[in-house]
């Protein structure tokens, strides 16, 4: 005999169905599907055994995310501790709908697990009529329990998605290949319509960007003077070319145009100019985050085909995982699968073809350079993907050994090995690692003091924040007696030296002069004792304070 029991996880918690004739309903089983439908004869096969409930929404969400990734929560492993019937002459076998989840629990009490079969067909009636069979929950409760749970649970895999990074890499680069179509195609819209009024600028400006700029900038080309020759130099750098524009001007065929019409083509011309700003500002940042995740595969094949890899790719641990085959051709998949469709020559190379070292290649040898840069290509992606701190110390050497591949290919010369390069680049690395966290530690200690000052501040609260302004005006103040009195003292010593100037050979104002010297010096000792006793009282007063 065996006794089944049917594990369910839902929103409000874990419950335990005891199955009553399993053998019977393993044998009809179309009949079972059938009762599915009706809680009568459900009831009848299915029995709740035990109930327990999440005490918070927050260890709903633990356990579902337990669940989801195979492992057994310890409020699941409680539960069948204690409801889960072991010994007795039917043999217990527990029914999950998950053979990942059963697999675990398979492990951690030595039991059997069932999956699939009846259990799926009892798992969807339970599904069914979850509300009806526990006692205490409603509809409304389950679908709102099941709603709550189900934004907790893809707002934390969305902000714990590990791949995030990656994620803003794959939309920049997407976003920049799509701005490269649109300037394109509006720049020609441009020439074509402002082509009826000056064609002849087409054949003096190829470039579509500096074409907007310049459309914007004449409109009207009979306005066109030798004063414009200036703004003209400025935006195409060149001055023959700026003269040559002024000379086409004078005795360009083109058409009359209106002015509403010059209004609409400087709008969409000013539209397309903007657009080819944006695009070199993110072309920018598409370089800083390149260098933040990615900096070894960006340094050794550059920003945009890297960022393409990990585009095509999903993320970069995708591309971590593929071999360096995989990466070769890497885009090229429809001509790989027309080539082992029609038993023809499969792609030597895919999106690493945009790279420089390929193109530098000679024919005979793209093939072999491309497999060669694959391989760094896969290395760099898993130093980048698995390390902790971000370098581009790997990426550097990697791509001085694709470099000299290269003038092996070419002259012969002997590169070198693959160990010495990479026993300097991990002695590089370490040092650049080293001073890195050393900066972060810094940084981390200024955070710190900054985040202890601010608490300091709060827990002191207002009163302390009026004495701090009491100090600072005494400080003041101080510093407004200490201004006062060396200018006294320089008026003094300017004094003394008008004196000794007027000074001459008699006597009697020598003797004068040092009477008064004589009474300064009291004077000067009053005003010393006078400032001393001052600043006593003021001490005190503070004290008391």
């Amino acid at each position: 005999m065996v006794l089944l029991h049917v594990l369910f996880e839902h929103a409000s918690g874990y419950a335990l169905f005891a199955v009553k004739e399993v053998e019977e309903i393993g044998m009809l089983l179309p009949q079972v599907e059938e009762s599915v439908l009706s809680i009568g004869k459900f009831n009848s096969m299915v029995s709740l055994a035990a109930f327990f409930p999440f005490k918070s929404a927050q260890a709903a969400l633990e356990n579902m995310n337990a669940i989801s990734e195979g492992l057994v929560h310890a409020d699941l492993k409680l539960f069948l501790e204690t409801n889960l019937p072991r010994s007795g002459k039917k043999k217990a076998v527990l029914g999950v709908s998950d053979a990942k989840i059963g697999a675990a629990l398979q492990e951690e009490f030595g039991i059997s697990i069932q999956t699939g079969g009846v259990v799926a067909e009892i798992g969807r009636g339970v599904r069914l009529h979850f509300h009806s069979l526990v006692k205490g929950l409603t509809a409304h409760a389950a679908s709102k329990a099941q709603l709550g749970l189900g934004h907790s649970y893809s707002r934390a895999k969305v902000k714990f998605n590990v791949n995030r990074a990656d994620n803003m890499i794959i939309q920049s680069i997407a976003l920049l290949d799509q701005l490269d179509k649109d300037i394109n195609t509006f720049s020609m819209r441009v020439r074509e319509w402002y082509g009826y009024h000056f064609p002849e600028l087409i054949k003096i400006v190829s470039e579509n960007s500096m074409y907007c700029r310049l459309a914007q900038l004449i409109g009207n080309r009979k306005e066109l003077t030798e004063e414009s020759l200036e703004s003209l130099e400025e935006v195409v750098m060149d001055n023959a070319k700026a003269q040559a524009i002024l000379d086409a001007s004078r005795s360009s065929m083109g058409m009359d145009i209106s002015p509403i019409d010059l209004i609409n083509i400087e709008r969409f011309s000013n539209r397309v100019v903007s657009l080819a700003a944006y695009r070199l500002e993110l072309q920018e940042y598409l370089r800083s985050k390149m260098s933040q995740v990615a900096p070894n595969l960006a340094a050794l094949i550059g920003e945009v085909v890297g960022a393409r890899l990990i585009s095509h790719a999903g993320s970069l641990t995708n591309l971590a995982k593929y071999p360096a085959s995989t990466v070769q051709i890497l885009g090229a998949e429809k001509a790989l699968f027309r080539a082992l469709k029609t038993r023809g020559n499969t792609p030597k190379y895919g999106l690493i073809f945009h790279s420089t070292f390929i193109g530098r290649a000679a024919a005979k040898n793209k093939g072999r350079i491309s497999r060669y840069l694959a391989n760094k290509c896969t290395i760099a992606s898993r130093i980048d993907c698995f390390s902790e701190i971000p370098t581009s110390v790997f990426g550097d050497k990697l791509r001085e050994q694709v470099e000299e591949r290269l003038s092996f290919y070419e002259t012969g010369e002997v590169p070198r090995k693959n160990v010495e390069v990479m026993k300097e680049a991990v002695k590089e690395a370490t040092d650049v690692a080293a001073e890195i966290k050393r900066k972060l530690e810094k940084k981390e200690k200024k955070r710190k003091k900054r985040e202890k000052k601010l608490q300091e501040l709060q827990a002191n609260g207002e009163t302390n924040g009026e004495e701090e302004v009491d100090n600072e005006k005494i400080v003041k103040k101080k510093k407004r007696k200490q201004v006062a009195e060396e200018t006294e003292v320089q008026a003094e010593d300017a004094v003394v030296t008008d004196n000794r100037d007027e000074e001459t050979d008699t006597p009697a104002k020598k003797k004068k002069k040092k009477t008064e010297s004589v009474d300064t010096e009291p004077a000067e000792e009053t005003a010393e004792i006078a400032v001393s006793e001052k600043k006593k009282k003021k001490k005190k007063k503070e004290n008391a304070d």
